[in-house]
């Protein structure tokens, strides 16, 4: 008994003084192996005397499982080291602000045309869309601008085949409603516009919003009424001031460019209005004896500058986040 102890103790120690797992395993391997020290005492037993076996067969499992304990133990604490020096060596500085993702916010485009469409909603307006590549008649012909008409060099555009084009404005929305709707009507047409244009205040994409209001007794005071009302909540001025001059556009009459002011008196165009002119309802089989009604349209980049304060049109397509983060 006094050589089982002293093989317990000195199996111990050995545990103990290993500092790697595998040095560990091959000590094991020593006492607790198929060919261990306490294996070949256990193999002893049927040498002994059945007075004695009882009693040294229950010393050496008490050895044994003493020695499995001890074993297990220092396994846990190797792997306690291991798992110390590794969060030692990859150790993080929690006191480091964080790292998230940046969060993401509508293009400033995006939000005017939006605000827009909600103010015109509430006027009961009805926001209408269509195709951006066109054919000659829904762009020039049906608007009172056919073949040759001067006022086509006014809207140079990118042409595709078949004579289709790259629409020059929003008023085509308009005519394909008119063509599947039949008055009263009252909608705005949102939406990219191309043009061979660009500088500081144009680009050969834009966007434009244009509204159109047909009915039978709608006049040019409801016009006035409409765009001076839109204007100042959009810039939320009751002391906006609106104007109107004479002008031209084929497809109204009498047409009017539209001028604002605010309390510095400086006055900026910001829009061209009109009634709609009567060949542009037959275009589309409306009677132009029994309805009336006028259109307006404006760039809504244009208003974007005016009410963020931008100068040059074209920082809203350049994508510089530094830009882009002031509207977040």
């Amino acid at each position: 008994m006094n050589d089982l102890a002293t093989l317990v103790a000195t199996a111990r120690s050995e545990f103990e003084s290993c500092h790697d797992p595998a040095a560990l395993e091959n000590v094991k391997a020593r006492y607790l192996g198929k060919t261990g020290a306490l294996t070949e005492l256990l193999k002893g037993l049927g040498k002994l005397s059945a007075a004695e076996r009882p009693v040294a067969g229950a010393a050496i499992n008490d050895a044994k499982r003493s020695l499995e304990a001890a074993l297990e133990a220092r396994r846990d604490a190797l792997a306690g080291s291991r798992l110390e020096a590794q969060l030692a060596a990859q150790a993080l500085d929690v006191s480091l602000p964080g790292r998230s993702r940046g969060a993401g916010s509508l293009h400033p485009l995006t939000r005017v045309q939006q605000r827009i469409e909600t103010l015109f909603h509430s006027l009961g307006f009805a926001v209408a869309d269509g195709p951006e590549i066109e054919d000659d008649f829904h762009n020039f012909t049906a608007l009172n601008t056919p073949e040759n008409h001067p006022a086509r060099s006014m809207q140079d555009t990118f042409y595709v085949e078949n004579a289709m084009v790259l629409r020059t404005h929003t008023s085509p929305i308009q005519v394909r409603y008119m063509e599947t709707h039949a008055p009263p009507i009252k909608i705005i047409a949102p939406g990219r516009v191309y043009r061979v244009d660009s500088d500081a205040t144009h680009s050969p994409m834009f966007h434009q919003v244009e509204g159109l209001w047909i009915d039978r007794d709608v006049t040019f005071a409801d016009l006035k009424f409409v765009v001076t009302e839109f204007l100042r909540r959009f810039f939320e001025r009751d002391d906006l001031k609106v104007r109107f001059r004479p002008s031209f556009f084929p497809f109204t009459e009498p047409s009017a460019e539209i001028d604002m002011a605010f309390a510095d008196g400086r006055w900026l165009e910001i829009m061209g209005s009109g009634q709609v002119h009567p060949n542009v309802l037959r275009a589309v089989n409306i009677d132009p004896q029994e309805y009336q009604g006028f259109a307006f349209g404006m760039g809504l980049d244009r208003i974007a500058m005016l009410r963020y304060g931008i100068d040059d049109l074209r920082v809203f397509y350049e994508n510089d986040l530094r830009f882009l983060a002031q509207f977040q």
